[in-house]
């Protein structure tokens, strides 16, 4: 509050305590005004009354400045929850966003995926093959220690471990596992030319949590699919493969170890004993 308010205020007190008059006559002229005489008390009392306005003058000045700081940082904070509202929309839209973008690859992938296996089993179908009554001797695999090879009556069975050639729970080949299935096919082609080869993949009976491979079949599908497209990179002519995927129907051990599990976890070759037309 300003001070000369305050006076003005300690003025109006001085009036209004009788501390001075003006005498008015019958014929209507005014008397001079006497001389204003204040006590001892009365100066006090109107000294304490300025003071005391001033106090609260200064008081009312310090509460107006802490409310505006306070209304200063209110609305600093209003905005700044404005900005983090307007960045999580955007979040929330991206994600969004990635995730139909996620679905529709889901779905385009389970449609490629079935569509090779229809594609394989036509083609399993109708490829001419030659009738053979030679029966196929096993070979001895040169340099690839892991992998089995044993005869499975008219047929050659290679099993090779899938923790051998596939990163864990997918059906991306490491670099080990190609040049693993690219040397037993180079063996096999040459020591059974012009043979039918299918190649089977089989899984655990763990359960397949991928966004790429919905179930056991479908990831089956996918490892034997990557294998064939690496015999088909070394040369192998497509009319001589056919892709299998058994999921986890033919395991070859119990699945209640990890002993068992890794078992069955694998791919197969296998060689038959009729020839390609």
């Amino acid at each position: 509050m300003p001070r000369w308010t305050v006076s003005l205020l300690a003025l109006c007190l001085l009036c209004a305590a009788g501390c001075g008059r003006v005498v008015f006559r019958p014929n209507g002229s005014a008397a001079a005004p006497q001389p204003v005489t204040l006590t001892a008390d009365q100066q006090q009392q109107i000294a304490a009354r300025e003071a005391d306005l001033l106090r609260r003058a200064d008081q009312l000045d310090s509460d107006n400045q802490e409310l505006e700081s306070l209304l200063a940082q209110s609305r600093q904070q209003v905005q700044l929850l404005s900005d983090q509202i307007v960045a999580t929309q955007g979040q929330l839209k991206a994600t969004a966003e990635q995730l139909a973008s996620a679905k529709t690859d889901n779905s385009d992938l389970r449609q490629r995926a079935d569509k090779l296996l229809a594609a394989n089993q036509r083609q399993a179908l109708s490829v001419g093959f030659a009738p053979s009554s030679s029966l196929l001797e096993p070979i001895e695999l040169r340099g690839l220690p892991g992998v089995d090879i044993r005869p499975d009556g008219d047929v050659i069975r290679v099993t090779l471990p899938a923790d051998d050639l596939f990163y864990t729970g997918s059906s991306q080949l490491q670099p080990t596992g190609e040049r693993l299935a690219g040397s037993v096919a180079a063996q096999l082609v040459q020591a059974y030319p012009g043979r039918r080869i299918g190649i089977e993949g089989h899984t655990d009976g763990a359960p397949v949590v991928s966004s790429q491979h919905p179930t056991a079949h479908h990831l089956s599908v996918a490892q034997a699919t990557a294998v064939y497209e690496t015999l088909r990179r070394a040369g192998v002519p497509a009319t001589q493969l056919f892709v299998i995927g058994h999921g986890a129907n033919h395991p070859l051990a119990s699945n209640g170890t990890e002993a068992g599990r890794q078992k069955n976890r694998r791919l197969e070759m296998v060689v038959y004993p009729d020839s390609v037309r």
